[in-house]
């Protein structure tokens, strides 16, 4: 199979898209290699999950997503022994209309007023959201009180508060900067800080393996590191 004839299915999940959208067509420049992008959650119980997708047989040669849905992916014979590499790391953040009052975010106890004043809270279906809801918000004693208010969405978190369906959502940085209709209040102090690392590994059997570790070497290489610091994330290579 010639280069010009090769092509990369990936799966991806937000918190990384920013950078990949950015470095993507220089891979494609360079190499010769088209690339295919479909997209789905890190973690969860619902059908569009990167490892539901995989199970019923989607095409992909690559994954990009949070350390921790990468972890069972691997676990379950999923990944090319050897492919998966760390890429970065980003923080959770609030998200708000665009234009719309911002909440302060700058202790711990701001953020529990902010969350109780909400009427409704966007959080992520997937490992952050987890998180959150499983760790964060009954450390704070205020997950009775939420759990009414929440929405576990999709990639369409800040589309909805974009739209006014919602207060605000928590969410990585990095999906928040790229999203269009929102603005970024703030990230979480240190004390109640998530750090997600998003890695990418090529899948197992995947047809395209060394066009897949091609990417993957670009998408961890210090030229990709601008792309993910202007995506309001920090590269685990440094450049």
């Amino acid at each position: 199979m010639t280069t010009s004839s090769l092509r990369v299915h990936v799966l991806i999940s937000g918190g990384f898209s920013g950078a990949y959208e950015r470095l993507v067509p220089e891979f494609t420049r360079q190499s010769g290699i088209e690339v295919t992008t479909g997209s789905g959650a890190s973690q969860g119980n619902g059908p569009h999950t990167i490892g539901a997708q995989l199970a019923r047989g989607i095409a992909a040669d690559v994954v990009i997503l949070s350390r921790e849905g990468l972890a069972e992916l691997i676990a379950a014979d999923r990944i090319a022994a050897g492919t998966d590499v760390d890429l970065a790391k980003v923080g959770l953040g609030v998200a708000v209309r665009a234009g719309g009052a911002k909440p302060d975010v700058s202790s711990v106890d701001a953020v529990k007023q902010a969350l109780l004043k909400a009427r409704v809270i966007a959080i992520p279906a997937s490992t952050s959201g987890i998180w959150l809801k499983e760790d964060l918000f009954p450390r704070l004693g205020i997950a009775d009180k939420l759990d009414a208010r929440m929405t576990p969405r999709g990639s369409d978190a800040a589309a909805m508060v974009a739209a006014g369906g919602t207060d605000l959502a928590v969410m990585p940085v990095s999906e928040i900067l790229v999203a269009p209709g929102v603005d970024f209040a703030g990230a979480f102090p240190a004390e109640i800080q998530m750090i997600q690392v998003f890695a990418a590994a090529a899948v197992a059997n995947s047809p395209a393996l060394e066009a897949a570790k091609r990417l993957i070497a670009l998408l961890s290489s210090p030229q990709a590191v601008d792309a993910i610091r202007g995506s309001g994330m920090e590269p685990m290579t440094r450049g």
